[in-house]
């Protein structure tokens, strides 16, 4: 079927117009436009791999466990998501930002009772294990940092000698990282395409990557591609006050997940990121 009888049958409406949009990593994106006059976002699969049931899954579990605003999903499939359409562009100005702190202060209070999640996830196209572990060091060592970079060695972006560097480094990753209190609930994926605002205010939230995590791997993420800067980690730090060390020290250890999955993806350049950080500790 073609997109047009896809959505007809997920929704029973005949879209009027349908849209092609920039941006679609894992899928392609379109604005769809229904009898009654409302639009809505489609992302379509071509069934090689990409699951967006998972995607839905996850903007459903959001959405139900969560204020953070993300779109309601109209309909999941493997192939198929069918989601609202919000309003809003990624220009996050100094209003934007500290909202987006408000925001998700409140997403990292809600709590866990494992690091990792009922089941497994997604962060872009690429599997992102979920296994309850009880350590959020063993956790992140184990199912973030070694297993994406034995992702990217297999895929041949990431030289064996390198892979050996990160393995030795991992061993001492307790003499950096702390466990927080409690697994808190993450967006996951969180960098500025995925942030969508109008007039001030964040208006949702897309794309997510989600499990129960230390926060600190949010916020670290949130500065690999300057997403966020001090208007949002002052707003940020008055709700839920950031232990010293994370802006000098930490952020480049959890930074280095989305690296990798970077490397695992496009090699290149995202290789001397990871090494500049192994030679920052030494390794």
């Amino acid at each position: 079927m073609n997109i047009q009888q896809q959505i007809e049958a997920a929704l029973g409406a005949t879209p009027i117009r349908i849209h092609p949009l920039s941006g679609g990593c894992i899928a392609d994106v379109y604005r769809v436009w229904l009898p009654d006059k409302t639009s809505i976002i489609a992302k379509v699969a071509d069934g090689q791999g990409v699951k967006l049931d998972i995607e839905g899954a996850m903007l459903r579990y959001l959405k139900d466990q969560s204020r953070l605003p993300v779109p309601n999903v109209l309909h999941s499939s493997e192939t198929l998501l069918l989601m609202e359409f919000i309003e809003g562009d990624s220009q996050l100005n100094d209003s934007v930002q500290r909202h987006a702190a408000e925001l998700l202060a409140d997403l990292h209070s809600i709590r866990g009772e494992f690091f990792g999640h009922e089941r497994d996830t997604l962060i872009g196209s690429l599997h992102q294990p979920n296994p309850p572990t009880e350590s959020w060091i063993e956790f992140f060592r184990d199912h973030r940092l070694l297993y994406m970079a034995h992702e990217a060695a297999r895929s041949g972006r990431l030289p064996e000698n390198l892979l050996s560097r990160l393995e030795k480094f991992s061993e001492h990753l307790d003499q950096w990282l702390l466990e927080p209190e409690y697994p808190s609930l993450i967006h996951g994926d969180m960098w500025t395409t995925n942030i969508l605002a109008t007039k001030g205010r964040i208006t949702g939230f897309i794309d997510p990557a989600i499990y129960y995590a230390h926060p600190e791997i949010e916020l670290a993420f949130s500065t690999l591609f300057n997403t966020f800067g001090s208007e949002f980690f002052t707003r940020y730090h008055e709700l839920r006050p950031i232990p010293p060390g994370f802006l000098e020290m930490r952020r480049d250890i959890y930074n280095l997940y989305p690296l990798l999955v970077h490397v695992r993806l496009f090699g290149g350049s995202y290789v001397g990121s990871v090494e500049r950080i192994l030679r920052q500790f030494k390794f």
